[in-house]
């Protein structure tokens, strides 16, 4: 539309729970900083966040929207099965939830999910060797990376099993030949762990144009050094810290995520 909204959304501020509310708004903060940093690809991958209570309650995308057209009001609300609760002119993807669902359902601590096919991210997934200890950001992600072989497009419930065996504890994951994964207890979590991931492959992506053999694999000490770092309620990156400028940044380059 002209002025920018999307059709067939209304507000929902005051009708929903106020947990629910700053559920929704924390979730389309993330679609935002995702479109920000050009992260998205066209209406497709997705970020989930489950609303706080008994019900086992997700948001997530209205399919066909484009992250930066993402506002709080916009998300749909679903059940662990993919079922709409709400009324809604959207539907959402079941392959992104297929994904989603499993981690959501196995993980009490994955308040949020964000999946992702950047560049970046699919190439280093599609090496052999995964994340190489290249750069001071890949030590950090290191620790806490999983990965999960390729089976083509999530359809197929049968992989969720898979999925979350692969995951264990860990709060990021390559996913082989098809994208990145980040979970989190929050927003801010969530958030500051991906950044972390995309930048460690966008580097190796960069160092390795001067050929395998011609980069410096971090000494181990200094790995183990990193690896050591204890957590500071945010798996030890610092999330709570950079989130509130993250939303600064929203309100001067894409505001509305939280209407």
């Amino acid at each position: 539309m002209a002025d920018g909204s999307v059709a067939g959304v209304t507000s929902l501020q005051g009708k929903v729970s106020a947990e629910e509310w700053q559920a929704r708004v924390d979730l389309a903060a993330l679609y935002r900083l995702v479109a920000l940093h050009g992260w998205d690809d066209l209406i497709y991958t997705h970020i989930s966040a489950r609303i706080p209570g008994p019900e086992h309650h997700f948001l997530i995308n209205p399919y066909g929207l484009m992250f930066d057209e993402i506002t709080a009001s916009s998300l749909v609300k679903v059940d662990l099965d993919g079922q709409v609760l709400q009324e809604t002119a959207y539907f959402i993807n079941p392959a992104g939830f297929t994904i989603h669902s499993a981690i959501h359902a196995a993980r009490d601590d994955a308040r949020f999910v964000m999946h992702l096919h950047t560049d970046q991210g699919v190439a280093v997934a599609a090496q052999k060797e995964g994340l190489l200890p290249l750069s001071q950001h890949a030590l950090i992600v290191l620790p806490r990376l999983a990965y999960h072989d390729y089976e083509g497009v999530a359809l197929n419930l049968d992989e969720r099993e898979r999925l979350v065996a692969d995951i264990g504890s860990k709060t990021l994951m390559l996913l082989r030949n098809h994208g990145t994964l980040a979970v989190g207890e929050t927003a801010a979590n969530c958030w500051v762990g991906m950044f972390y991931l995309e930048r460690a492959c966008k580097q190796q992506v960069m160092a390795l144009s001067a050929g395998r053999d011609n980069v410096l694999i971090a000494p181990d000490a200094a790995q183990d050094a990193v690896r050591g770092l204890g957590s500071n309620g945010s798996n030890g990156i610092g999330g709570a810290l950079a989130w509130p400028g993250c939303l600064r940044r929203l309100d001067r380059h894409s505001p509305g995520y939280d209407a």
